[in-house]
């Protein structure tokens, strides 16, 4: 019996712990806040008129559905005026026009980054897409001129100030 006891106390427990690995999910290239911005120049200058999307027009999406003679109206026709509507109800529930939920409206503005990078592939997207960036660089800018106008101001004052006569009048 001792010998039982000798042995298990000899005994060492040994405690293997194995590390789960964690699978590393790469940082996406753009953050919300990247693509929310993106989103806002895009619909901007879209409404601003600095640029011009090409929507598919009903020629161009009549050669994918072939017109059959049974038809009287051209399902390309519906297919072009389908495609703006639902953009301009995307633009609408991103602008908060159309009521719609927290998760809606993500999925909105990923649909509307979606819509842009096609068109930017498909070189359907006319002008340049302007910054909202600009005001705050136009008021940086004006800041700046009157700041330079002061000093201006003071230097033409230093320079063309009358100088102290160093002669004293002698009463």
């Amino acid at each position: 019996m001792e010998k039982a006891t000798k042995e298990s106390d000899n005994d060492e427990k040994i405690i293997v712990r194995l590390k789960k690995k964690h699978e590393v999910t790469p940082a996406p290239l753009f953050s919300s806040t990247d693509v929310r911005r993106f989103v806002t120049e895009f619909v901007s200058s879209w409404i601003r008129g600095d640029i011009v999307l090409r929507f598919p027009t009903a020629a161009e999406l009549s050669k994918k559905t072939p017109l059959s003679i049974a038809f009287p109206v051209d399902p390309s026709v519906n297919a072009e005026l389908k495609i703006k509507e639902y953009y301009v109800d995307l633009l609408s529930t991103v602008a908060g026009i159309k009521k719609a939920s927290e998760e809606e409206h993500e999925r909105a503005i990923a649909e509307v980054f979606r819509i842009l990078l096609m068109f930017r592939s498909a070189n359907r997207i006319e002008g340049k897409i302007v910054s909202n960036d600009i005001e705050r660089k136009i008021e940086e800018i004006e800041r700046d001129l009157k700041t330079q106008k002061k000093l201006v101001e003071q230097i033409t004052e230093f320079l063309f100030k009358p100088k102290k006569s160093r002669i004293k009048k002698v009463v």
